[in-house]
């Protein structure tokens, strides 16, 4: 187990990440921005309501899911490695979108 402390909060305990949970986070996330990617009705629904349009894929993890809905680019690729423009596409709308 591993202790991660929140500002001034208890530390929390969680397990490490197993090899097998970063593959399958890597290939949600991935699955996420191709499905965005090639299907204009998902992405459409993301734009409107990401955690919705998201809640189907129940293997990602917290921080995975606030790093596509916030469309943080630089912590996916540190997840995925660089993206092409196309895996890309979800991420460059939503930082246009300005919804913080």
């Amino acid at each position: 187990m591993v202790q991660v402390r929140i500002k001034k909060g208890k530390p929390i305990t969680r397990k490490p990440i197993t090899r097998e949970e970063k593959v399958k986070g890597r290939e949600a996330i991935l699955a996420v921005l191709a499905r965005a990617a090639d299907d204009s009705h998902f992405l459409a629904r993301l734009a409107d309501d990401p955690g919705e349009a998201l809640s189907e894929y129940y293997t990602l993890t917290h921080e995975e899911l606030a790093a596509l809905i916030s469309g943080d680019i630089k912590k996916i690729e540190s997840w995925v490695g660089k993206l092409d423009e196309r895996h890309a596409t979800w991420l460059w709308c939503r930082l246009s979108q300005e919804k913080w």
